[in-house]
């Protein structure tokens, strides 16, 4: 009898094999006619065993002989059940190993080698199949025995938990609920994800970015991680000197997703966030995903004066390095791009900015965005741009194009 997600079914008594009395992945028969999982029976042979194990007859010859419809028919029962048969021979081990959580994994400091190993066994569990996550997802209670494991100072403990909440968090239905006990419970998760963000891996360190942007739903919550400076700390030190796409990717998704309130916002930016993202503008080979996303929360960071002001610095360097994206990267990345420039030089009147967007050609792209197939927001942003730059400026740069191309008007 196997337990998938906290319900017992019965397994059809001759689909068990005699030795483990587990659902049969691969059954064969042997000469006595007896059938047994190849693996199982090959396990009492190997140790030394020449006998049947069910009728306990001598063997003349070990051959196997694969039971080939007893297999479909197991198929077919477990198609009908919409589990895999990996799931259903599992289901008990990995039922045990939550329980032996539930027991010893309390949030103390010292975690012990069992709790290591049964978070290990939930992992390559999960990680092999999407019906295994479901059955995770399913268990009743898993996600706060997770969570009071989470509490442990162990780093390698605190990785293996994150890491497993990653490959379930789509299965949470509740994400209220879920945000309430990693933030407003006693639990202290912050300070175990602040220690996967410094010393974990490349992986751990995904899973945690991805699960705070699981649990940044509203603006408490939002509010409620920026409470912890050390956790916006760890994650702009990620984009500023990591050279991992997919994990600076992962954490750009999850500071866009925290950085809505407006001091939010400003804790970015006083800890260095307008930096680390005009590094990555700067990077020759950054990917147009990461690149979008560094534009979208530098037109973010312009709504707050503490954010233009850093944009600024350097002569307008990070202003200018987003006028060169306009148009090169993609139709978002243009959209952000221009976002942010209409919202420092039209809406705030920042006049150096103006000034940064002319240095770095910015007439000639404006004039050229306006000539393209954008929607008709970005249009109209280019059109405020183009008003706000100054007059000579523009006449300038028109110098360069064909005097036929008469339709090119500044506004």
């Amino acid at each position: 009898m196997v337990r998938p997600h906290n319900l017992f079914i019965t397994v059809p008594t001759h689909f068990c094999c005699p030795i483990s009395l587990d659902l049969m992945q691969s059954p064969v028969s042997l000469t006595t006619g007896v059938t047994y999982d190849r693996s199982t029976i090959q396990r009492w042979l190997d140790s030394g065993h020449n006998t049947c194990p069910a009728t306990m007859q001598i063997l003349h010859n070990y051959d196997f002989v694969p039971n080939s419809n007893l297999k479909r028919l197991i198929q077919i029962w477990s198609d009908s059940l919409q589990f895999p048969l990996s799931t259903l021979s599992q289901s008990d081990h990995i039922l045990t190993a939550f329980d032996d959580l539930r027991t010893n994994g309390n949030g103390s400091v010292s975690v012990s080698v069992s709790v290591s190993a049964s978070l290990s066994k939930l992992l390559c569990f999960g990680a092999r199949l999407e019906q295994n996550v479901k059955f995770l997802g399913r268990i009743h209670g898993f996600v706060p025995v997770l969570l009071d494991v989470l509490r442990c100072r162990d780093v390698y403990c605190s990785e293996l938990v994150v890491r497993v909440l990653d490959l379930v968090r789509c299965e949470i239905e509740d994400r209220e609920e879920f945000m309430n006990m990693m933030l407003k419970s006693d639990r202290d998760c912050l300070r175990s994800l602040v220690l996967v963000l410094q010393r974990g891996s490349s992986e751990s360190r995904i899973g945690t970015a991805r699960l705070l942007e699981c649990v940044a739903i509203n603006a408490e919550s939002k509010n409620l991680i920026a409470e912890n400076e050390a956790i916006l700390h760890e994650l702009i030190g990620v984009i500023g000197i990591e050279e991992d796409p997919k994990l600076i990717e992962s954490v750009l998704s999850c500071l866009i997703a925290i950085s809505m309130p407006k001091r939010v916002k400003i804790k970015l930016v006083r800890l260095g966030v307008i930096k680390a993202l005009t590094r990555l503008l700067k990077h020759r080979n950054a990917s147009v995903g990461v690149t979008e996303k560094v534009l979208r929360l530098l037109a973010a960071a312009a709504a707050v004066e503490e954010g233009r002001s850093e944009m600024l610095e350097n002569g307008g360097e990070c202003v200018g390095w987003m006028v060169k994206k306009v148009m090169k990267v993609s139709s978002a990345a243009t959209e952000q791009a221009v976002t942010a420039l209409w919202c420092i030089c039209y809406l705030f009147r920042e006049d150096r900015a103006a000034e940064a967007v002319a240095e770095a050609k910015g007439v000639e792209k404006i004039l050229l965005l306006m000539q393209s197939h954008c929607p008709a927001t970005v249009r109209q942003m280019a059109k405020d741009l183009l008003k706000i730059l100054k007059v000579n400026s523009i006449s300038s740069c028109l110098s360069i194009y064909d005097t036929n191309n008469s339709y090119i008007m500044p506004f």
